[in-house]
């Protein structure tokens, strides 16, 4: 098993969401949700810098 970790090409913004989504094998619109509510309740910048550091260290998909 050589999963790796990449921004997919099914995006709404960058495809990072999407990305993690398709490694776990969960739902795209679920894991999109959950992102938002925890950027919104953790005082929103964390979970923004984690999404742009994530957008530029995630390759994207072939």
């Amino acid at each position: 098993m050589n999963k790796k970790l990449k921004r997919s090409r099914n995006q709404q913004l960058a495809g990072v969401c999407a990305g993690i989504a398709e490694y776990f094998g969960w739902d795209i619109t679920l894991v999109r949700v959950l992102y938002a509510l925890l950027t919104i309740f953790s005082a929103g910048f964390p979970g923004i810098i984690l999404y742009i550091v994530m957008w530029i260290i995630m390759p994207l998909e072939d």
